[in-house]
């Protein structure tokens, strides 16, 4: 399983995107800041919530620099016919990941072998492909676009200013820390 710090694995997934069925892979990211976003299932109760709310703040997360990617262990037919039917869905503008086999639910330590799903997660790549933040609960709660946006801004915010760091619940504009060098190793 890829850790924080570690650089991800280069998977390649069939992808609905764009009215069209296609092969991406992560690196095809590279230069970019990431959010790879797993979910159990299309067709599901949570998973279009939360989805659209994606979709509705992609614009935002674009200036910021980010790319999208969704990942669920259905086809990407599925995601096709998924984005055909519901309103929700329709917004996506964003690739759609299938992961049938699980590979890259397994490689990023999401996949419940026993129901052949991804657990709920959320990962922040830097543009060199380095994992910088992640999230990973349980199937039954859902999770906040904004809060994705917070830790997008605190991850470039850190990227790009070394040696502070940004205390809980920062925002943009707001103060920042800067640890004393006695103390770097001890927290």
């Amino acid at each position: 399983m890829v850790r924080i710090g570690e650089k991800i694995p280069d998977i390649s997934l069939q992808a609905y995107h764009e009215g069209e069925i296609k092969q991406v892979k992560l690196s095809d990211f590279r230069g970019k800041w990431l959010v790879v976003a797993f979910y159990p299932a299309d067709f599901t109760f949570v998973c279009p919530t939360e989805l659209e709310e994606l979709a509705d703040h992609y614009d935002e997360l674009r200036e910021l620099g980010a790319e999208v990617i969704s990942v669920s262990t259905d086809t990407a037919y599925v995601h096709k016919a998924w984005h055909d039917t519901s309103p929700a869905i329709k917004k996506i503008r964003f690739p759609m990941g299938a992961d049938p086999a699980g590979v890259a639910c397994r490689a990023f330590g999401t996949y419940i072998p026993a129901e052949g799903v991804s657990l709920r997660a959320t990962f922040i790549v830097d543009p060199e492909g380095v994992l910088r933040a992640m999230e990973i609960h349980d199937n039954s709660i859902g999770r906040s676009a904004r809060e994705i946006i917070r830790k997008l801004q605190a991850s470039k915010y850190v990227s790009e200013h070394p040696g502070e760091v940004c205390p809980a619940s920062w925002e943009p504009g707001k103060e920042t820390l800067k640890p004393s060098l006695d103390l770097v190793g001890k927290i």
